[in-house]
């Protein structure tokens, strides 16, 4: 039985990584955007990890930190973006990232995972609606997308006590990511 090993990307993942994410979104767009979060300052600490079959890394995700308006002592991040190798896909390896990475956040004493992505996909995951618990998006996102929206709660102590818009890191508070 083929066994998979999720673990904590490091820089000799970069060039892997990247082709990774060019091959499961057919687009420069993600790998970009991947190598511009985790060069960014204001996107750390992030979390990047690699899911690994029979020693290839077939798959990553990336969170990275946010903050929110108006301020709060609270630990929020993103989830942006989550890729899988396209021969790979439909075999539980995008969820087993995002749990995993859930998990690991968690454990470190994060409060909230944003992430803008199918509304069909992620609730499995325990991610529900932003705006219904007052969480506005970096910029606006259309009526008909707001399901897309959503936040996972890993500290439910938080729920009610906070509210406001995410900002996230410089290299992804820019429209066209929205």
């Amino acid at each position: 039985m083929d066994t998979m090993i999720i673990r904590e990307s490091n820089e000799s993942d970069y060039n892997t990584i990247m082709m990774v994410n060019k091959a499961a979104f057919n687009s420069d767009v993600e790998p970009k955007l991947v190598s511009d979060l985790i060069s960014d300052p204001s996107a750390k600490p992030v979390l990047s990890l690699v899911a690994v079959k029979d020693g290839e890394i077939v798959g990553h995700i990336l969170f990275t930190k946010c903050s929110l308006e108006p301020s709060t002592d609270i630990s929020i991040y993103i989830l942006a973006p989550v890729s899988v190798l396209p021969s790979h896909q439909g075999a539980g390896i995008g969820g087993a990232l995002i749990t995993r990475g859930l998990e690991m956040l968690a454990a470190r004493g994060v409060d909230l995972v944003f992430v803008l992505g199918d509304p069909g996909y992620y609730p499995r995951f325990g991610f529900e609606s932003a705006v219904s618990y007052g969480f506005d998006a970096a910029y606006p996102i259309a009526e008909e997308h707001l399901d897309a929206w959503m936040v996972h709660i890993l500290n439910p102590r938080v729920v009610g006590e906070v509210k406001g818009k995410v900002v996230c890191a410089n290299m992804l508070n820019k429209p066209e990511y929205w």
